[in-house]
Protein backbone atom coordinates (compact mmCIF):
# COMPACT_ATOMS: atom_id res chain seq x y z
CA UNK A 1 0.00 0.00 0.00
CA UNK A 2 1.26 3.49 -0.84
CA UNK A 3 1.97 5.69 2.16
CA UNK A 4 -0.28 8.28 0.48
CA UNK A 5 -3.35 6.08 0.90
CA UNK A 6 -5.68 5.32 3.80
CA UNK A 7 -6.50 1.69 4.54
CA UNK A 8 -9.28 1.74 7.16
CA UNK A 9 -12.98 1.10 6.66
CA UNK A 10 -15.43 3.07 8.77
CA UNK A 11 -15.27 1.57 12.28
CA UNK A 12 -18.25 1.07 14.58
CA UNK A 13 -16.95 3.80 16.89
CA UNK A 14 -17.28 6.52 14.23
CA UNK A 15 -19.45 9.54 15.05
CA UNK A 16 -21.20 10.97 11.97
CA UNK A 17 -18.52 9.47 9.75
CA UNK A 18 -15.62 10.81 11.84
CA UNK A 19 -13.26 8.83 14.07
CA UNK A 20 -9.75 8.83 15.53
CA UNK A 21 -7.07 6.34 14.45
CA UNK A 22 -3.73 5.65 16.12
CA UNK A 23 -0.93 6.05 13.56
CA UNK A 24 1.15 3.42 15.40
CA UNK A 25 -1.16 0.49 16.20
CA UNK A 26 -4.29 1.33 14.18
CA UNK A 27 -6.68 1.34 17.16
CA UNK A 28 -9.80 3.46 16.53
CA UNK A 29 -11.83 5.66 18.88
CA UNK A 30 -15.06 7.66 18.97
CA UNK A 31 -13.79 11.24 18.56
CA UNK A 32 -16.15 12.90 21.04
CA UNK A 33 -17.10 10.24 23.59
CA UNK A 34 -14.12 11.11 25.79
CA UNK A 35 -11.24 13.55 25.82
CA UNK A 36 -8.08 11.92 24.45
CA UNK A 37 -4.94 13.17 22.75
CA UNK A 38 -3.00 9.93 22.28
CA UNK A 39 -3.83 6.25 21.86
CA UNK A 40 -5.21 4.45 24.93
CA UNK A 41 -3.48 1.24 23.85
CA UNK A 42 0.06 2.28 22.86
CA UNK A 43 0.38 6.03 23.48
CA UNK A 44 0.82 6.76 19.77
CA UNK A 45 -0.35 9.94 18.03
CA UNK A 46 -3.94 10.07 16.83
CA UNK A 47 -5.22 11.17 13.44
CA UNK A 48 -8.74 12.26 12.48
CA UNK A 49 -10.28 10.06 9.77
CA UNK A 50 -13.42 10.44 7.66
CA UNK A 51 -15.81 8.01 5.97
CA UNK A 52 -16.17 10.35 2.99
CA UNK A 53 -13.35 12.46 1.58
CA UNK A 54 -14.29 15.49 -0.52
CA UNK A 55 -13.11 16.63 -3.93
CA UNK A 56 -12.54 20.19 -5.14
CA UNK A 57 -16.18 20.50 -6.24
CA UNK A 58 -17.35 20.12 -2.62
CA UNK A 59 -15.72 23.36 -1.45
CA UNK A 60 -17.58 26.66 -1.55
CA UNK A 61 -17.73 29.89 0.41
CA UNK A 62 -14.81 31.67 2.10
CA UNK A 63 -12.21 31.06 4.78
CA UNK A 64 -11.32 27.89 6.64
CA UNK A 65 -14.94 26.75 6.84
CA UNK A 66 -15.37 26.70 3.08
CA UNK A 67 -13.60 23.34 3.55
CA UNK A 68 -16.23 22.07 6.01
CA UNK A 69 -16.61 18.83 4.02
CA UNK A 70 -13.00 18.05 4.94
CA UNK A 71 -13.47 18.97 8.63
CA UNK A 72 -15.31 17.41 11.61
CA UNK A 73 -18.07 20.07 11.74
CA UNK A 74 -19.99 22.37 9.45
CA UNK A 75 -18.76 25.45 11.33
CA UNK A 76 -16.57 26.38 14.28
CA UNK A 77 -15.67 29.21 16.64
CA UNK A 78 -14.62 31.70 13.97
CA UNK A 79 -13.21 35.26 13.84
CA UNK A 80 -13.02 34.47 10.74
CA UNK A 81 -9.73 33.00 9.50
CA UNK A 82 -8.16 31.74 6.27
CA UNK A 83 -8.12 33.24 2.76
CA UNK A 84 -4.55 34.42 3.31
CA UNK A 85 -2.65 35.86 0.33
CA UNK A 86 -0.26 34.02 -1.97
CA UNK A 87 2.20 36.82 -2.72
CA UNK A 88 4.30 37.25 -5.82
CA UNK A 89 7.91 38.24 -5.04
CA UNK A 90 9.52 38.84 -8.45
CA UNK A 91 12.89 40.19 -7.28
CA UNK A 92 13.33 37.39 -4.79
CA UNK A 93 12.21 34.83 -7.38
CA UNK A 94 14.96 36.01 -9.74
CA UNK A 95 17.59 36.15 -7.00
CA UNK A 96 16.81 32.65 -5.72
CA UNK A 97 16.70 31.27 -9.25
CA UNK A 98 13.57 29.14 -9.50
CA UNK A 99 10.88 29.07 -12.18
CA UNK A 100 8.20 30.37 -9.82
CA UNK A 101 8.23 31.52 -6.20
CA UNK A 102 5.17 32.49 -4.20
CA UNK A 103 4.84 33.37 -0.49
CA UNK A 104 1.83 32.07 1.45
CA UNK A 105 1.49 34.69 4.19
CA UNK A 106 -0.28 33.15 7.18
CA UNK A 107 0.48 36.25 9.22
CA UNK A 108 -2.67 37.75 7.69
CA UNK A 109 -4.96 35.63 9.88
CA UNK A 110 -6.96 37.40 12.66
CA UNK A 111 -4.36 37.08 15.43
CA UNK A 112 -1.44 37.24 13.02
CA UNK A 113 -0.45 33.58 12.60
CA UNK A 114 -1.50 30.24 11.13
CA UNK A 115 -2.53 29.03 14.59
CA UNK A 116 -5.98 30.56 14.09
CA UNK A 117 -6.80 27.81 11.60
CA UNK A 118 -6.23 25.15 14.21
CA UNK A 119 -8.05 26.99 16.96
CA UNK A 120 -11.27 27.51 15.00
CA UNK A 121 -11.58 23.70 14.86
CA UNK A 122 -9.97 22.85 18.21
CA UNK A 123 -12.10 25.21 20.32
CA UNK A 124 -15.23 23.91 18.55
CA UNK A 125 -14.23 20.38 19.60
CA UNK A 126 -13.70 21.64 23.16
CA UNK A 127 -17.32 22.81 23.14
CA UNK A 128 -18.44 19.43 21.83
CA UNK A 129 -16.74 17.45 24.59
CA UNK A 130 -17.93 19.89 27.25
CA UNK A 131 -14.76 21.27 28.83
CA UNK A 132 -14.58 24.65 30.55
CA UNK A 133 -10.83 25.38 30.64
CA UNK A 134 -8.48 25.49 27.64
CA UNK A 135 -4.70 25.31 27.97
CA UNK A 136 -1.56 25.37 25.86
CA UNK A 137 2.20 25.64 26.05
CA UNK A 138 3.48 28.26 23.67
CA UNK A 139 6.37 30.14 22.14
CA UNK A 140 3.82 32.90 21.62
CA UNK A 141 1.58 32.42 18.59
CA UNK A 142 -0.40 29.52 20.04
CA UNK A 143 -1.11 31.50 23.21
CA UNK A 144 -2.35 34.51 21.24
CA UNK A 145 -4.66 32.40 19.08
CA UNK A 146 -5.97 30.28 21.95
CA UNK A 147 -6.65 33.38 24.06
CA UNK A 148 -8.63 35.03 21.25
CA UNK A 149 -10.66 31.97 20.31
CA UNK A 150 -11.19 31.00 23.93
CA UNK A 151 -12.49 34.51 24.61
CA UNK A 152 -14.79 34.24 21.61
CA UNK A 153 -16.19 30.97 22.98
CA UNK A 154 -16.47 32.32 26.54
CA UNK A 155 -14.06 29.70 27.95
CA UNK A 156 -11.30 30.11 30.53
CA UNK A 157 -7.85 30.06 28.94
CA UNK A 158 -4.54 29.11 30.54
CA UNK A 159 -1.22 29.57 28.72
CA UNK A 160 2.23 28.47 29.86
CA UNK A 161 5.17 30.38 28.38
CA UNK A 162 8.94 29.92 28.85
CA UNK A 163 10.05 32.82 31.04
CA UNK A 164 11.81 35.57 29.11
CA UNK A 165 11.66 33.68 25.80
CA UNK A 166 8.44 34.98 24.20
CA UNK A 167 8.19 38.09 22.02
CA UNK A 168 6.36 40.99 23.67
CA UNK A 169 3.75 41.31 20.92
CA UNK A 170 2.54 37.77 21.50
CA UNK A 171 2.38 38.10 25.29
CA UNK A 172 0.40 41.32 24.85
CA UNK A 173 -2.18 39.55 22.68
CA UNK A 174 -2.72 36.72 25.14
CA UNK A 175 -2.97 39.20 28.00
CA UNK A 176 -5.47 41.50 26.32
CA UNK A 177 -7.70 38.60 25.27
CA UNK A 178 -7.94 37.63 28.92
CA UNK A 179 -5.78 34.51 29.18
CA UNK A 180 -4.18 33.58 32.47
CA UNK A 181 -0.46 33.64 31.68
CA UNK A 182 2.02 31.49 33.61
CA UNK A 183 5.74 32.12 32.98
CA UNK A 184 7.58 28.84 33.49
CA UNK A 185 11.17 28.46 34.57
CA UNK A 186 12.22 26.34 31.59
CA UNK A 187 11.93 26.14 27.80
CA UNK A 188 8.92 25.40 25.59
CA UNK A 189 9.30 21.66 25.98
CA UNK A 190 9.14 22.01 29.77
CA UNK A 191 5.91 24.00 29.36
CA UNK A 192 4.44 21.31 27.12
CA UNK A 193 5.37 18.57 29.58
CA UNK A 194 3.43 20.43 32.29
CA UNK A 195 0.40 21.13 30.08
CA UNK A 196 0.25 17.48 29.02
CA UNK A 197 0.31 16.46 32.67
CA UNK A 198 -2.48 18.95 33.50
CA UNK A 199 -4.54 17.62 30.61
CA UNK A 200 -3.93 14.04 31.74
CA UNK A 201 -5.27 14.94 35.17
CA UNK A 202 -8.41 16.47 33.63
CA UNK A 203 -7.48 20.00 34.70
CA UNK A 204 -7.66 21.49 31.19
CA UNK A 205 -8.30 20.72 27.54
CA UNK A 206 -4.99 20.69 25.69
CA UNK A 207 -4.88 22.67 22.45
CA UNK A 208 -1.29 22.25 21.34
CA UNK A 209 -0.76 20.44 18.07
CA UNK A 210 -0.58 17.13 19.94
CA UNK A 211 -4.37 17.51 19.74
CA UNK A 212 -5.26 15.92 16.37
CA UNK A 213 -8.14 18.33 15.77
CA UNK A 214 -5.74 21.29 15.73
CA UNK A 215 -4.10 19.81 12.64
CA UNK A 216 -7.44 19.46 10.88
CA UNK A 217 -7.75 23.25 10.79
CA UNK A 218 -4.12 23.65 9.76
CA UNK A 219 -4.46 21.27 6.80
CA UNK A 220 -6.61 23.95 5.12
CA UNK A 221 -3.33 25.79 4.45
CA UNK A 222 -2.52 23.02 1.99
CA UNK A 223 -5.95 23.17 0.39
CA UNK A 224 -5.65 26.93 -0.09
CA UNK A 225 -2.11 26.70 -1.49
CA UNK A 226 -3.13 24.14 -4.08
CA UNK A 227 -6.30 25.98 -5.11
CA UNK A 228 -4.66 29.41 -5.27
CA UNK A 229 -1.53 28.26 -7.10
CA UNK A 230 -3.47 26.21 -9.65
CA UNK A 231 -5.88 29.10 -10.27
CA UNK A 232 -3.10 31.67 -10.73
CA UNK A 233 -0.34 29.54 -12.27
CA UNK A 234 -2.29 26.80 -14.08
CA UNK A 235 -0.49 24.02 -12.19
CA UNK A 236 0.29 22.79 -8.70
CA UNK A 237 3.55 23.76 -6.97
CA UNK A 238 6.41 21.26 -7.08
CA UNK A 239 7.54 22.05 -3.55
CA UNK A 240 6.24 23.64 -0.33
CA UNK A 241 8.94 24.95 2.02
CA UNK A 242 7.89 25.64 5.61
CA UNK A 243 9.38 26.49 9.01
CA UNK A 244 9.39 23.62 11.51
CA UNK A 245 8.86 23.99 15.24
CA UNK A 246 6.52 21.32 16.60
CA UNK A 247 6.12 20.03 13.00
CA UNK A 248 2.32 20.40 13.10
CA UNK A 249 2.06 22.13 9.72
CA UNK A 250 4.29 19.55 8.06
CA UNK A 251 2.06 16.79 9.42
CA UNK A 252 -1.11 18.68 8.51
CA UNK A 253 -0.09 19.36 4.92
CA UNK A 254 0.94 15.74 4.45
CA UNK A 255 -2.47 14.62 5.67
CA UNK A 256 -4.15 17.14 3.37
CA UNK A 257 -2.29 15.74 0.35
CA UNK A 258 -3.00 12.13 1.33
CA UNK A 259 -6.73 12.82 1.62
CA UNK A 260 -6.80 14.52 -1.78
CA UNK A 261 -5.02 11.55 -3.35
CA UNK A 262 -7.44 9.14 -1.67
CA UNK A 263 -10.48 11.08 -2.94
CA UNK A 264 -9.09 11.27 -6.47
CA UNK A 265 -8.80 15.07 -6.38
CA UNK A 266 -4.99 14.91 -6.71
CA UNK A 267 -2.70 12.47 -8.51
CA UNK A 268 0.24 11.07 -6.54
CA UNK A 269 2.72 12.61 -8.97
CA UNK A 270 1.15 16.03 -8.32
CA UNK A 271 1.85 15.96 -4.56
CA UNK A 272 4.30 18.77 -3.68
CA UNK A 273 7.57 17.91 -1.95
CA UNK A 274 7.39 18.92 1.70
CA UNK A 275 10.59 20.64 2.77
CA UNK A 276 11.15 21.60 6.41
CA UNK A 277 13.45 24.35 7.68
CA UNK A 278 14.78 24.76 11.22
CA UNK A 279 17.23 27.12 12.87
CA UNK A 280 20.69 25.66 13.43
CA UNK A 281 20.32 26.03 17.19
CA UNK A 282 17.06 24.08 17.22
CA UNK A 283 17.12 21.38 14.55
CA UNK A 284 16.16 17.90 15.81
CA UNK A 285 14.01 17.22 12.71
CA UNK A 286 16.89 18.06 10.38
CA UNK A 287 19.16 15.77 12.39
CA UNK A 288 16.67 12.91 12.02
CA UNK A 289 16.32 13.42 8.25
CA UNK A 290 20.06 13.68 7.67
CA UNK A 291 20.82 10.58 9.75
CA UNK A 292 17.94 8.51 8.43
CA UNK A 293 16.34 8.05 11.86
CA UNK A 294 12.73 6.95 12.26
CA UNK A 295 12.31 9.37 15.16
CA UNK A 296 13.97 12.40 16.67
CA UNK A 297 16.25 12.79 19.66
CA UNK A 298 15.16 15.58 21.99
CA UNK A 299 17.40 18.66 22.12
CA UNK A 300 17.34 19.94 25.67
CA UNK A 301 19.35 23.08 24.89
CA UNK A 302 17.86 25.10 22.03
CA UNK A 303 18.54 28.69 21.06
CA UNK A 304 17.60 30.90 18.11
CA UNK A 305 16.26 34.41 17.63
CA UNK A 306 13.44 32.77 15.64
CA UNK A 307 11.48 32.27 18.86
CA UNK A 308 8.44 30.62 17.26
CA UNK A 309 10.54 27.58 16.25
CA UNK A 310 12.73 27.37 19.36
CA UNK A 311 11.55 23.82 20.10
CA UNK A 312 13.75 20.82 20.87
CA UNK A 313 11.16 18.03 20.94
CA UNK A 314 8.70 18.30 18.03
CA UNK A 315 5.69 16.27 19.15
CA UNK A 316 4.43 15.74 15.60
CA UNK A 317 7.69 14.23 14.33
CA UNK A 318 6.10 10.74 13.92
CA UNK A 319 3.62 12.28 11.46
CA UNK A 320 5.96 14.82 9.87
CA UNK A 321 9.03 12.67 9.14
CA UNK A 322 7.04 10.32 6.85
CA UNK A 323 5.48 13.41 5.24
CA UNK A 324 8.88 14.77 4.26
CA UNK A 325 10.25 11.42 3.11
CA UNK A 326 7.20 10.09 1.26
CA UNK A 327 6.74 13.28 -0.75
CA UNK A 328 10.40 13.32 -1.80
CA UNK A 329 11.19 16.36 0.30
CA UNK A 330 14.01 17.11 2.72
CA UNK A 331 14.91 19.25 5.74
CA UNK A 332 17.63 21.85 6.25
CA UNK A 333 18.99 23.98 9.07
CA UNK A 334 19.86 27.67 8.57
CA UNK A 335 21.70 30.27 10.63
CA UNK A 336 20.03 33.11 12.49
CA UNK A 337 21.85 35.57 10.22
CA UNK A 338 20.38 33.85 7.15
CA UNK A 339 16.91 34.07 8.72
CA UNK A 340 17.30 37.79 9.42
CA UNK A 341 18.57 38.38 5.88
CA UNK A 342 15.52 36.61 4.44
CA UNK A 343 13.26 38.65 6.74
CA UNK A 344 14.75 41.87 5.37
CA UNK A 345 14.44 40.73 1.77
CA UNK A 346 10.80 39.75 2.23
CA UNK A 347 10.16 43.17 3.74
CA UNK A 348 11.69 44.79 0.64
CA UNK A 349 9.01 42.98 -1.37
CA UNK A 350 6.35 44.36 1.01
CA UNK A 351 5.84 41.08 2.90
CA UNK A 352 6.31 41.64 6.64
CA UNK A 353 6.97 38.50 8.70
CA UNK A 354 8.42 37.53 12.05
CA UNK A 355 11.87 35.81 12.06
CA UNK A 356 10.66 32.20 12.22
CA UNK A 357 8.53 32.78 9.12
CA UNK A 358 11.55 33.88 7.11
CA UNK A 359 13.27 30.56 7.83
CA UNK A 360 11.39 29.05 4.88
CA UNK A 361 12.98 31.50 2.44
CA UNK A 362 16.41 31.13 4.05
CA UNK A 363 16.09 27.36 3.70
CA UNK A 364 15.04 27.59 0.06
CA UNK A 365 18.10 29.73 -0.70
CA UNK A 366 20.43 27.25 0.96
CA UNK A 367 18.92 24.28 -0.85
CA UNK A 368 19.05 26.13 -4.16
CA UNK A 369 22.73 26.98 -3.60
CA UNK A 370 23.42 23.32 -2.82
CA UNK A 371 21.62 22.17 -5.97
CA UNK A 372 18.92 20.28 -4.03
CA UNK A 373 16.21 22.58 -5.44
CA UNK A 374 16.27 22.81 -9.24
CA UNK A 375 15.98 25.92 -11.38
CA UNK A 376 12.76 24.67 -13.03
CA UNK A 377 10.83 24.18 -9.78
CA UNK A 378 7.63 25.99 -8.82
CA UNK A 379 7.91 26.72 -5.09
CA UNK A 380 5.66 28.05 -2.34
CA UNK A 381 7.31 29.26 0.87
CA UNK A 382 5.04 29.32 3.90
CA UNK A 383 5.46 32.28 6.26
CA UNK A 384 3.68 31.63 9.50
CA UNK A 385 3.51 34.86 11.52
CA UNK A 386 3.17 38.62 11.05
CA UNK A 387 6.03 41.11 11.35
CA UNK A 388 4.49 42.76 14.44
CA UNK A 389 4.47 39.50 16.37
CA UNK A 390 8.08 40.24 17.29
CA UNK A 391 8.52 44.04 17.10
CA UNK A 392 11.91 43.97 18.84
CA UNK A 393 13.33 41.66 16.19
CA UNK A 394 11.82 43.85 13.47
CA UNK A 395 13.47 46.96 14.90
CA UNK A 396 16.79 45.14 15.16
CA UNK A 397 16.58 43.92 11.56
CA UNK A 398 15.43 47.26 10.13
CA UNK A 399 17.08 50.61 9.53
CA UNK A 400 17.93 52.92 12.40
CA UNK A 401 15.88 56.15 12.76
CA UNK A 402 17.77 59.28 11.67
CA UNK A 403 17.54 62.34 13.96
CA UNK A 404 16.89 65.64 12.14
CA UNK A 405 16.20 69.26 13.15
CA UNK A 406 12.60 70.38 13.56
CA UNK A 407 12.48 72.47 10.34
CA UNK A 408 11.85 71.75 6.68
CA UNK A 409 15.25 73.21 5.81
CA UNK A 410 16.89 70.95 8.34
CA UNK A 411 15.20 67.90 6.83
CA UNK A 412 16.23 68.92 3.30
CA UNK A 413 19.79 69.51 4.42
CA UNK A 414 19.87 66.07 6.03
CA UNK A 415 18.48 64.37 2.92
CA UNK A 416 21.07 66.14 0.80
Amino acid sequence: MSHLEFAAETPACASDGVWLTCIECGETFDPFAAVRYTCDECGGLLEVRYADLPTWEDFEGRGVWRYADALPFEAGVSLPEGDTPLHEVPRMETAVGVERLRIKHEGMNPTGSFKDRGMTVGVRVAQEVGVDRLACASTGNTSAALAAYGARAGLETLVLLPKGKVAAGKVAQASLHGARILEVDGNFDTCLDIVQDLAGRGEAYLLNSLNPFRLEGQKTIGLEILEQFRREEGAYPDRVVLPVGNAGNTAALYKCFRELVESGALDEEEVPMLTGVQAEGSAPMVEAIERGWDGIERWDDVETRATAIRIGNPVNAPKALPGIRETGGTAVAVSDDAITGAQRDLAEEGVGVEPASAASVAGLRKLRDEGVVNVDERVVCLTTGHLLKDPDAAVEAGAEPEPVPGTTEGVLDHLA
